[in-house]
């Protein structure tokens, strides 16, 4: 028996411990130490029921022959595995081939200039694993040669300097971990909810460890002119030449040049061998194969800040370098595209963050806004990374809409989308921080809604 069916039994049927009353109860009330420690004991009455063979006998074969899985020894317990580095690299599990970065056809123009989306809902913990960051490309990526790549920082510094990787890598270096959000996270649902599940809703999304350098050391290397600088411009060696304005106390503060991330050198598509890291701020600020860093004083008003990644506003004006990702979380189970299977015991769990800081709380509810209960928030809580919370939680097999709502450590609120349509209007594409809404029917489906 499936644990997952078994914990549904438990939580719904009468006869195995506990009262529709109870359910009643803990959907209302939620999971208190009284209640924790009866379905405590009952899982203690139905694991002694299933070492006798009772249980499982009498729920999954009714002749009484007992579970095969278990009673005759599979191919791989009386045969030998494969060698130690069978594969030089590991890959995931034949089974788990399904977890994968997805492309949203017809969101982009063209195959190099287009996302893949991480799958969120798949995922555990607060770490993405490198083969499955989101990807966005405005020229395609390279697998560029790092004995022949160079970083060159000029502009308003007294000694300007070129880099080789090795000269980075002899540098004192730093291990951080921190999301990463494009700004049009999330776009489609400004108008409606068009998406059907997480990974195209929130997938552009990433949280990994960064390893490099502190900007800051090389702005010092290179004698930065404190008194006149006031940002810097990052530049790319893509065939974009993507750049990006970043304020100097930004850059001064907890930016990295990162040739490391998850323990190993960045990936290709994110951006081998170096980009920056830009804690909190969106991504496209995030330079990939970074290539140069020129000091100034004024922002560059390039085209990725003119004509791109600017935010259209109710009066008509638009505007420019929004820079940090807003505090904002989703529930990543149950959520868009999964099916509840029967009444019982979930645990709702989700992902919350914010670019100016340490999330503070997670509020869940499960009836569209209502009523609001305090989630677990699952340690590590870092600043400007992702935060992994829990909620218990009792479906009674009614429809309900299940929210989040995050809270950071500035007090800031993560907004419903009325309130934030309130003062961005309808015509945005960028920044869309809003409190998402799964609707739960009573089949079982959860669906992608919009609860203002």
């Amino acid at each position: 028996m499936a644990v997952r069916n078994l914990v549904g039994r438990l939580l719904h049927a009468p006869e195995n411990f506990i009262s529709d009353g109870l359910i009643d109860d803990i959907s209302k009330h939620g999971l208190n130490a009284d209640r924790r420690d009866f379905i405590r004991k009952s899982f203690a009455a139905a694991s002694a029921a299933l070492v006798s063979g009772h249980a499982v006998a009498a729920a999954d074969h009714p002749g009484g022959e007992g579970d095969p899985a278990i009673l005759t020894l599979p191919k791989h317990s009386t045969s030998l595995g494969n060698p130690v580095a069978h594969l030089p690299y590991g890959l995931p599990s034949n089974y788990e081939s399904n977890l994968q970065r997805r492309e949203s056809p017809g969101l982009t123009r063209k195959r190099e200039s287009g996302v893949a989306f991480t799958p969120l809902q798949g995922l555990f913990g607060i770490i993405t694993p490198s083969g499955l960051h989101f990807e966005r490309h405005h020229a395609g990526w390279h697998d560029i040669d790092p004995a022949s790549h160079r970083l060159m920082i000029n502009g308003l510094v007294a000694k300007p300097k070129v880099y080789t990787l090795g000269d980075l890598m002899r540098l004192p270096s730093v291990s951080r971990m921190h999301f990463i959000e494009c700004g049009a996270n999330t776009a489609m649902d400004w108008a409606s909810p068009a998406l059907p599940s997480v990974q195209y809703t929130h997938g552009m999304l990433s949280c990994c460890e960064f390893t490099g350098v502190p900007l800051s050391l090389l702005l010092e290397d290179c004698g930065i002119d404190k008194r006149n600088a006031k940002f810097i411009l990052a530049e790319g060696a893509d065939g974009a030449s993507l750049t990006r304005t970043i304020p100097i106390e930004r850059a001064l503060d907890d930016v990295i040049v990162a040739w490391g991330m998850n323990g190993e050198m960045l990936r290709p598509e994110n951006g081998y061998p170096l980009r920056l890291v830009v804690p909190g701020a969106q991504g496209v600020s995030w330079v990939k194969w970074l290539r140069r860093i020129e000091v100034g004083d004024a922002p560059y008003a390039t085209r990725e800040e003119s004509t791109q990644y600017t935010d259209a506003m109710p009066d008509g004006l638009s505007r420019q370098y929004s820079l940090i990702q807003e505090c904002k979380s989703v529930i990543t189970t149950p959520s868009g595209g999964q099916r509840l299977m029967e009444k019982g015991f979930y645990n709702i769990t989700g992902l919350a963050w914010s670019g100016r800081g340490k999330i503070d709380r997670v509020d869940v509810s499960v009836d569209g806004g209502k009523n609001w209960k305090t989630a677990r928030l699952e340690s590590p809580v870092l600043s400007k990374c992702l935060t992994r919370f829990n909620f218990d939680w009792v479906w009674n097999g009614k429809p309900a809409i299940l929210q989040s709502r995050a809270i950071d450590e500035t007090g800031y609120v993560q907004p419903k989308l009325a309130e934030l349509r309130s003062v961005r209007g309808t015509r945005s594409v960028y920044h869309n921080n809003a409190i998402q809404s799964w609707r739960v029917e009573a089949a079982g489906g959860v669906v992608n809604v919009q609860i203002s």
